[in-house]
């Protein structure tokens, strides 16, 4: 590819394009507003595909494999913890939408301070008594931490994959 004097490798561009997805991905996971697993798999898939080779769509299929075990074994367990303390899920989408309204108001922890007073806010008013409502809504953040860590790890892992992937590529694939 020419970008003016320069010739690009289209190889590079998708490595580059793959990774800066891959980082957006990594915060998508902590930040509920952005998609994170999605995302990573978006920017592997973009690198299998652009790469062509086989190594690259055989560590694609690993990294979807674990993001989707990610994904799901996190929403599982999630869920399962949400589920056993009688925590409604309109107590976490509030405390989402006052965690969102927060990253405004004070941009490097409005995110995480607003979604604790949601939740505690939505959990008082749901059982009327502050040490109930703390006690839950320390449950569910409990129950939101787990999930997230798994599918961190998992995305962790595939991210790995991925950088192995194209240092594999670079070297190893076209050392013809």
């Amino acid at each position: 590819m020419q970008i003016g004097d320069v010739t690009v490798d289209p190889d590079i561009l998708a490595a580059i394009a793959a990774v800066v997805l891959s980082i957006i991905g990594l915060f998508g996971i902590v930040l509920p507003v952005l998609p994170g697993s999605i995302t990573i798999a978006v920017g592997f898939l973009i690198w299998a595909i652009v790469s062509g080779t086989v190594g690259g769509w055989v560590f694609f299929g690993m990294a979807a494999v674990l993001l989707l075990i990610g994904n799901i074994s996190g929403a599982v367990l999630t869920g399962r913890g949400l589920k056993q303390r009688e925590i409604p899920t309109r107590s976490v989408t509030i405390a989402i939408l006052v965690g969102i309204v927060g990253m405004f108001v004070l941009p490097a922890f409005g995110l995480l301070i607003g979604f604790v007073v949601g939740l505690v806010g939505a959990e008082y008013y749901r059982v009327r008594d502050w040490g109930d409502a703390v006690d839950s809504s320390l449950a569910a953040l409990k129950a939101l931490g787990i999930g997230m860590l798994i599918e961190m790890g998992c995305a962790l892992t595939s991210v790995l994959l991925l950088a192995v992937a194209i240092v594999c590529h670079f070297t190893w694939w076209n050392a013809n």
